[in-house]
């Protein structure tokens, strides 16, 4: 039974006195709360991992990371291993955003690079896929958003791909006020766990995880996640909002 999981990405935001309330502040209200419908993740930048870590440690709250290297180690001033992720006890790393695509020219083959370094490093890749407004107008996202995701993780063995989060994030709906409606969505969501199914069976497709990325928000995320391919949201904007993103996780 695939898990419903509800993941905030901080991008580059909070310095750390704002980061820490916030974090004590979510941790605290889904333990107050006692809210249990969801895997709860925070995906902060990577000076607080370790000290959030250690915040939230006991809580029902994971800490994540929002990218890796694509190598193992070496020369590579200002990158931030897989391995290092690990050490500090991270489970989960956000691969392929469309940010990283956009302004750091990340390619599917890069992606599938950092994610076998995810996976060998004992991390859950959260991989994110989605089209431009260009390429949904064309009416071709199917086939785009499907290759995004054959190119990057197809390779990967049955075992290997169950421990993969799969995050759909139409781009001309991250940061602009439009959403994806439910039924565009769930649309997606649906192609994709179809090429799941085509590639490595139902029963495998049935526990993988999809999110949908989006201007995802209190007033919108109970339709969204009602979808019965939509497992849950990878949440920008609205997780910077302690309240707001407690809200959405109790839309479950």
């Amino acid at each position: 039974m695939r898990k419903n999981i509800v993941a905030g990405n901080w991008k580059m935001n909070k310095e750390l006195p704002d980061a820490l309330k916030l974090a004590s502040e979510i941790s605290n209200m889904v333990k107050d709360e006692s809210i249990s419908g969801a895997e709860v993740i925070m995906c902060v930048p990577f000076p607080y991992l370790s000290t959030l870590s250690k915040l939230v440690e006991g809580s029902e709250v994971k800490i994540g990371a929002q990218n890796c290297s694509n190598h193992e180690s070496g020369a590579y001033t200002g990158e931030v291993s897989a391995a290092m992720l690990n050490s500090v006890g991270i489970s989960f790393v956000i691969l392929g955003h469309s940010e990283r695509r956009e302004y750091f020219s990340e390619d599917n083959a890069t992606i599938a690079q950092k994610v076998d370094l995810a996976l060998a490093n004992d991390l859950s890749p959260i991989f994110c896929c989605g089209e431009t407004l260009d390429i949904r107008e064309a009416g071709t996202q199917d086939d785009f958003v499907a290759n995004q995701m054959g190119e990057s993780l197809f390779h990967l063995t049955e075992e290997q791909i169950k421990k993969v989060v799969i995050a759909y994030e139409p781009v001309w709906a991250i940061g602009t006020g439009k959403t994806a409606s439910a039924e565009q969505a769930q649309e997606m969501h649906a192609c994709l766990r179809a090429k799941l199914s085509d590639k490595y069976g139902a029963d495998i497709a049935d526990e993988i995880s999809i999110l949908y990325g989006g201007s995802v928000k209190p007033g919108n995320a109970r339709e969204i996640f009602a979808g019965k391919d939509v497992d849950g949201g990878l949440i920008g904007g609205a997780s910077l909002d302690s309240r707001g993103f407690v809200d959405i996780i109790k839309s479950f």
